[in-house]
């Protein structure tokens, strides 16, 4: 085992056992992951060709069949409010304290991956789980935890991903077996002691047999580290439409542990790029014009409630992502669309939705405890394959287009440099924001699509607003400002990720290696 570089001041989060234990993962699964990522590979080979997502018909009998997931923890059957945020130490006081039933720390979307910031990280879960946590903001204002804490849940990165500074052997480790082996070795027996357990947000999966092999990894772990069975718990976020059609199958696969499906909005969008974007088809209008209403984004959303409350987990709501401000009159403005948000998610059969703010707390929460708002709990509509890929007319503004370039840089300058949660524009924004603000562009300009003022969406149009959106981002900040920041490597990022022929797969594998 490798480290790079050493990693001084965290050798009590880099053990000699609990690395053990990470390279005992990396060996027992990493012949499985790359298979699984082989995989991938075929069935994005074959939606480029023109095949269309479909129900499996391998996995009939589990879709017709009568069965439920497994029993659900006291403390996971109340989830009416989750609040999400990156494991920076001051935020993961401020979302335990929320009033919020669930807190998912976050290693994944809104983290950005740099080696102390993921170790620190986990120092940060250590400390809050021991009940040690405390911060001193730079004003001088002291932070701890109170009585009341919202139930921990954490997300690892992706499959797709690695942790370049631990190798075992001659490759860089899995980063989700990195996030996930320390969390459990340094946490897990501590949580089980408390009647609680090491809870665990599964992120983009593309098949049911990616879910089977967290299961596995769960099954190894509880064995390795002597935890009762399944006392290892999940959810799992539907945010891919390859994910869509194989709902039954991923709670199936997870069924002793999962408690809970999510439905990711942003990624879900830019998924559907992602693997129909070549087909013309699947342009998609500008992101304003792709509310919860949208034929595709309904019927998934539909499909998720019915599927959940039919096996017995819990259906979470997607993100309000909005920042309120106190004394502007605009954020009464959107607390009004978060209610009306969630108030939908509620009849659909929702028991709770993700909020990105603690200020969002009881705002969310008072939706969710209303008896008042009937459920589709119980009723049951045929969602077919179309339904699930129905996407609406394109139409793109010039003034969408500049947002998705305006966005993108500001979240990009922020992640190059170790943040990876961003308020912008009274929204806070994180790594799916960039990724389908990217992916429209690309998508557009691939098919040469049309503005509404007129111009054709090509390479030359894009570069030029982008000199545009950047000459403005450097009137506002300063010229000395903008040289010593990190927004000439996002604008580098953008580029590639906007105007090459092929489809970048993730932001997150084009930019790693430029991280501070």
């Amino acid at each position: 085992m490798t480290l790079f570089p050493t990693s001084k001041g965290f050798e009590d989060v880099l053990t000699p056992d609990a690395l053990a234990f990470v390279g005992d993962l990396v060996r027992e699964f990493s012949p499985r992951l790359d298979s699984l990522m082989r995989q991938r590979i075929l069935v994005h080979e074959n939606l480029r060709t023109g095949t269309l997502p479909n129900f499996l018909n391998e996995t009939l009998e589990i879709r017709n069949s009568d069965w439920k997931v497994g029993s659900i923890p006291a403390d996971l059957r109340q989830r009416r409010v989750e609040i999400t945020g990156p494991v920076d130490r001051k935020m993961v006081i401020n979302a335990l304290n929320s009033g919020a039933d669930v807190y998912m720390a976050d290693f994944e979307d809104s983290h950005s991956p740099t080696w102390k910031g993921t170790l620190q990280g986990q120092v940060n879960l250590r400390d809050a789980i021991d009940r040690t946590i405390t911060y001193t903001g730079p004003e001088g204002r002291d932070y701890k935890l109170g009585e009341k804490l919202a139930t921990l849940f954490v997300r690892p990165r992706g499959l797709h991903l690695t942790e370049k500074h631990v190798h075992f052997g001659s490759n860089p480790t899995p980063a989700f077996l990195f996030d996930y082996g320390l969390y459990v070795y340094h946490n897990a027996k501590k949580l089980a002691g408390r009647e609680t357990g090491p809870y665990i947000y599964i992120p983009k999966l593309e098949s049911y047999q990616e879910a089977s092999h967290w299961n596995d990894i769960f099954d190894y772990t509880e064995k390795a580290l002597k935890l009762p069975h399944a006392s290892i718990k999940c959810s799992v976020l539907i945010e891919t439409i390859l994910a869509a059609f194989q709902m039954d199958e991923i709670l199936h696969s997870l069924r002793e542990r999962i408690t809970a499906l999510n439905f990711g909005r942003w990624d879900y969008i830019f998924s559907m790029i992602k693997f129909l974007g070549e087909d013309p088809r699947f342009v998609v209008p500008e992101r304003p014009l792709l509310p919860m209403t949208t034929p595709f984004l309904k019927s998934s959303s539909v499909l998720l409630a019915q599927t959940c409350h039919r096996r017995g987990a819990y259906a979470i709501g997607g993100m309000a992502a909005q920042v309120p401000i106190r004394g502007d009159p605009r954020s009464q403005e959107a607390i009004g669309k978060v209610v009306a948000d969630k108030r939908r998610e509620l009849s659909e059969g929702y028991q709770g939705a993700w909020v990105a703010h603690p200020r969002l707390v009881p705002v969310v929460m008072k939706v969710f405890a209303d008896s008042s708002i009937e459920s589709n709990n119980g009723s049951m509509v045929v969602v077919s394959r179309e339904d699930l890929l129905k996407v609406p007319e394109p139409k793109i503004s010039e003034q969408a287009v500049r947002a998705n370039i305006a966005v993108s840089l500001r979240y990009l300058e922020s992640w190059l440099g170790g943040l990876g949660c961003v308020a912008i524009n009274n929204l806070m924004e994180d790594t799916a924001t960039v990724e389908i603000c990217r992916a429209q562009i690309w998508q557009w300009i691939h098919h040469s699509a049309k503005l509404v003022e007129g111009p054709t969406i090509n390479r030359e149009l894009f570069r030029s607003m982008l000199r545009e959106e950047t000459a403005r981002i450097m009137d506002e900040i300063g010229l000395r400002t903008y040289d010593t920041s990190n927004y000439k490597g996002a604008e580098d990022i953008l580029d590639k990720l906007t105007t090459s022929s092929g489809f970048p797969e993730f932001m997150t594998l084009m930019a790693y290696n430029h991280l501070a």
